[in-house]
């Protein structure tokens, strides 16, 4: 099955799978799963905004940008221990990733990213994974980070390279890239997806796609995110995302990339649970819980425990992926 890991899919390929009849390409997608992974399987993540808002940059569709009026109330890097009680909570409420977000452009060498580092350390000591969202990385930032624990950080590209100018002027593709690269380099496994209902055309997600997928290395978490269309931002006024768009690109993700964790993000408190359970049939294993996504609403732990029970689904363990590894390495 490891010859079906490829990185030289083209754009056309990607285009055909995509545009496959929907049952047929669920079937397809849920067949891919069925053999890559444990189907009965989520993993269950956890996201906590550390900073909020006050954003320098100008993403359009994001209500922490401080060039926004969007009601946010900007505050300051929370306290270690704040951090760790709410990473205690997610816990015991059955998540196993744990990711820290904080409205920055980029990570600055300064006392707020030791008090990040030791948060990842204590988030890390908990038996989480953990997982970091702060704008863009040196090189040297990203080995810190792995050195304090971290498991994951997370940089979505958000859309193709062609509309990406469209949604953000304040830093290129390329920087986007470059940290991706930063965090490779450093050990740390990579979280990268985008969102769709930006304005982008079918063809730019069938890009976005084919970038992630002829990476070196898949990234292991890709999150599909439907547009939470807020107020104040200039995006305030799209259109919602279609259940079975949605659909479409967490299947064509799961057969492209049948490994990697395919994350149904935001946009999913609009979903009623026959919509997330065509998700989870589509090849998505991975979702956000808690209440909040950052700043937006985000369905409750109790509402996914109540899914998790009718559609027979379970969390997936901490560090997983490790322990796979670790069990072929000594049955070679």
């Amino acid at each position: 099955m490891e010859n079906m890991i490829r990185n030289n899919w083209t754009l056309e390929e990607i285009h055909n799978i995509y545009n496959t009849p929907l049952l047929e390409l669920i079937y397809k997608a849920a067949t891919i799963h069925r053999d890559f992974n444990d189907t009965a399987e989520v993993q269950v993540c956890t996201l906590l905004s550390i900073k909020t808002g006050g954003c320098s940059e100008d993403c359009s569709y994001c209500p922490q940008a401080a060039r926004y009026n969007t009601g946010i109330d900007v505050q300051a890097l929370m306290k270690k221990e704040e951090v760790l009680a709410y990473a205690q909570k997610a816990k015991d409420a059955g998540s196993t990733r744990f990711c820290m977000g904080a409205a920055w452009r980029e990570v600055r060498d300064n006392r707020d990213f030791d008090r990040v580092l030791d948060m990842v350390k204590g988030v890390n000591e908990m038996g989480m994974e953990v997982c970091c969202t702060l704008g863009m990385l040196t090189e040297h930032q990203a080995e810190k980070l792995a050195e304090a624990g971290l498991y994951a950080y997370n940089h979505n590209l958000d859309t193709s390279k062609e509309h990406y100018n469209e949604i953000i002027t304040t830093r290129t593709y390329d920087d986007r890239l470059q940290t991706l690269d930063n965090v490779r380099k450093a050990g740390v496994t990579v979280c990268c997806g985008g969102i769709i209902g930006l304005g982008e055309t079918h063809a730019d997600r069938i890009k976005m796609l084919h970038t992630l997928v002829t990476m070196p290395q898949h990234p292991e978490s890709v999150p599909i995110n439907a547009l939470v269309a807020i107020k104040g931002t200039p995006l305030e006024n799209n259109k919602k995302v279609d259940i079975w768009d949605m659909v479409r690109m967490i299947a064509t993700a799961r057969i492209i990339m049948p490994k990697t964790m395919v994350r149904l993000s935001a946009g999913r408190t609009d979903m009623s649970v026959a919509e997330q359970a065509l998700c989870f049939m589509a090849g998505a294993n991975s979702i956000f819980a808690g209440d909040k996504l950052l700043t937006t609403p985000n369905p409750s732990f109790d509402e996914d425990n109540i899914m998790f029970q009718l559609l027979g689904l379970k969390p997936r363990e901490s560090f997983k992926a490790e322990k796979e590894k670790l069990k072929d390495m000594v049955e070679a």
